[in-house]
C-alpha cells in the first residue's frame, strides 16, 4: 500500500509529465502547420519564414521529447487530431478559395496565439525543476517573437496589398 506521500508524488509526476505532453503536442501541430502554411505560400521570403519556424517547433519538439524521456516515461508521437483536421480543412479552403499569403499569416497568428497560451498556463501551473522551466521559457520566449515577427510581416502584406 502506497503512502500518501507516495501517492501525492505520483501525482505530481503525472501532472508533470501530462503538461509536457501537451505541450509536445502543441509544437508537433505547430510545425506540422508551418509546413501546410509553407506549401500555399506565395512569396519566397514567407516560405523561408514558415520553413524555419516549422525547424524551430521540431527543434523544441526534440528537447520535450528528451524531457519526457528522461522522466521515464514515453512521449507522444505525433500532433493532435483537432489540428489535423484543421489542417485538412486549411487545404479544402484552400483549394475553393485562392489564398494568400495575408490570410497564412493570419492563421500563424492564431497558431502563435494558442501557442503562447499554452506555455503560459503550463508555466503557471506546474512547479517543474528548474531547468524544464528555463527550457520552456526560452520556448515561450522564441513563440512570442515570432508571433511578433508574423504580426509584423502581415501589416507589411496589408501594407502592399491596399
Amino acid at each position: 500500500m502506497k503512502t500518501t506521500r507516495e501517492i501525492a508524488k505520483e501525482n505530481i509526476h503525472d501532472n508533470v509529465v501530462d503538461s509536457l505532453q501537451d505541450i509536445l503536442e502543441r509544437n508537433y501541430d505547430a510545425e506540422a502547420g508551418y509546413k501546410k502554411a509553407m506549401e500555399h505560400a506565395k512569396s519566397d521570403y514567407l516560405k523561408q519564414f514558415l520553413k524555419d519556424r516549422a525547424v524551430q517547433r521540431s527543434h523544441f519538439a526534440t528537447e520535450i521529447d528528451r524531457e519526457i524521456r528522461r522522466l521515464n516515461e514515453e512521449p507522444v508521437d505525433s500532433g493532435s487530431t483537432k489540428a489535423a483536421l484543421h489542417r485538412s480543412w486549411m487545404d479544402v479552403k484552400n483549394f475553393v478559395s485562392s489564398s494568400t499569403d495575408e490570410a497564412l499569416l493570419e492563421e500563424c497568428i492564431r497558431g502563435e496565439k494558442a501557442s503562447v497560451n499554452t506555455y503560459e498556463n503550463v508555466l503557471e501551473n506546474q512547479n517543474f525543476t528548474p531547468e524544464t522551466t528555463s527550457m520552456l521559457n526560452k520556448q515561450l520566449m522564441r513563440v512570442k517573437n515570432s508571433l511578433n515577427e508574423v504580426k509584423r510581416l502581415e501589416d507589411i502584406e496589408e501594407t502592399v496589398n491596399s
